[in-house]
């Protein structure tokens, strides 16, 4: 069983397959900021509108210092889908395993209609340049969360 990451600790390392080929670490955002959020699935109404959000303000975070990067276990394939169908303008890891998924505690037991199932709990991870976890955001509704997390990142640059 996997120590489930709190605020404080390190941020897990990953490596993951990346939208259009090459791999994306934890590593490649040393010394910056990384805002990591987790979805369920591409080219779903929910994580559609989470990732439309973080794109259409990919530009105040770049300015707040800090890179976004969002993770499912859809394919690449599927995330070079999402991004071309959307014109969204952010990075999409692939985690067919959920190796980094269960790492940072978003693999959880979920409950629709009186049926349990397992499936990745839609969560961000704020991560300073050190690769220390500020903050962590679980069970997220995706209305103003992006907001929330922008107001985060910019209070964690101006420190």
């Amino acid at each position: 069983m996997t120590k489930i990451p709190e605020e404080g600790g390190k941020a897990p390392a990953f490596t993951l397959d990346r939208d259009g080929g090459g791999k994306v670490s934890l590593k490649d955002y040393a010394g910056k900021p990384l805002v990591l959020y987790f979805y369920p699935k591409d080219d779903t109404t929910g994580c559609t509108i989470e990732a439309q959000d973080f794109s259409a303000t990919a530009a105040a975070f770049k300015k707040a210092g800090a890179a976004v990067l969002g993770v499912s276990k859809d394919s690449v394939k599927a995330h070079d889908k999402f991004l071309a169908k959307y014109e969204l303008k952010l990075p999409l890891g692939s985690d067919p395993e959920g190796t980094t998924v269960e790492a940072y505690g978003s693999w959880v037991e979920k409950v629709l209609y009186g049926r349990k199932y397992m499936g990745i709990d839609r969560s961000t991870f704020l991560i300073d340049a050190k690769g220390k976890i500020v903050r962590i955001w679980r069970k997220v509704r995706v209305k103003g969360h992006v907001d929330e997390v922008l107001a985060a990142a910019k209070a964690l640059n101006a420190k």
